[in-house]
């Protein structure tokens, strides 16, 4: 049976780990939104090591009662502008930065209105990026039972899928291997073969 996932914003390896496994999965679409989750949210491998980046959502009256396809993103601030130099910053010596930063970067330049329509970009990207075909199917009611992947919740996805092992980082000579980070570590570090080391 395919599993349920929450949405995630450039969501970590585990993520795709699990996408990797499945022609489809639903997406959950009428949870109520959650604060210092994957939903708005990542970490990267920046040059003093793992940073968090994260981007604001509007707050009004009831926000945390709100399904989370109505919460919409706060764009007040110059976010997009930090959160794409602090990319660049990261990863501009990686060895696949440049094949897919105008692509990505457009993404956060369109300012979409809501939560779930930026990360569902965000994830069908690199969705095509990786090569994995996996199908995301929003959900049509609230769902019980889903795999929450949250950041400050330790699971063992990774070593129940086998895959607890390094693949090349750029600042990997001064601070060793970090495992589980966005997504676009992996990307921006091993391009096609992202999709070797997921599968």
């Amino acid at each position: 049976m395919a599993p349920v996932l929450t949405i995630a914003y450039f969501p970590p390896v585990e993520y795709f780990a699990l996408l990797a496994k499945y022609s489809s999965v639903y997406v959950e679409a009428f949870e109520n939104y959650q604060k210092q989750s994957y939903r708005n949210r990542c970490h990267i491998y920046a040059e003093n090591g793992p940073q968090s980046l994260h981007f604001p959502v509007q707050h009004r009256d009831g926000t945390f009662k709100l399904p989370v396809r109505e919460i919409e993103v706060d764009y007040s601030t110059p976010w997009v502008a930090k959160t794409g130099r602090c990319i660049e910053t990261a990863y501009r010596s990686s060895a696949y930065f440049d094949y897919y930063r105008d692509e990505l970067f457009a993404i956060l330049d369109a300012q979409p209105r809501t939560l779930w329509d930026l990360d569902l970009r965000i994830i069908r990207f690199f969705l095509a990026k990786t090569g994995l075909k996996t199908e995301l199917v929003p959900t049509e009611c609230f769902a019980a039972e889903h795999v929450d992947i949250h950041p400050k919740r330790p699971n063992t996805i990774l070593a129940d899928l086998g895959l607890e092992r390094p693949y090349y980082q750029v600042f990997a000579d001064r601070h060793g291997f970090v495992p589980n980070l966005s997504v676009m570590d992996l990307l921006f570090n091993e391009g096609p073969a992202s999709l070797d080391y997921l599968l």
